[in-house]
């Protein structure tokens, strides 16, 4: 399956991929909105055997058949040890 991958200039890395390139009226009006402009960033051929990095090949095929898009968001994040608070540097009672 041949698609177009485009890169949203309003939420980092985020990507739509089209089944047909340019064809963003199949994209829902509040998607839309929401990802600004969108840059062209790759054509490729698609199939069930590919390996995409961060997706699934047959899951955006089957997005791509079904309703002409397949939306690409980062990855969620999980909390490190940096972003859990230290106890030790937590504001302590003044004493008067």
């Amino acid at each position: 399956m041949h698609c177009f991958v485009y890169a949203s200039q309003r939420k980092a890395d985020t990507y739509v991929w089209l089944h047909r390139q340019g064809n963003f009226e199949v994209l829902p009006t509040s998607l839309a909105l929401m990802l600004g402009d969108l840059r062209f960033v790759l054509e490729l051929e698609l199939d069930a055997h590919r390996r995409l990095p961060q997706e699934d090949a047959e899951v955006v095929m089957e997005h791509l058949r079904t309703q002409g898009w397949h939306l690409q968001v980062p990855p969620q994040e999980t909390l490190s040890t940096t972003n859990r608070p230290n106890h030790e540097a937590t504001p302590r009672r003044r004493e008067e």
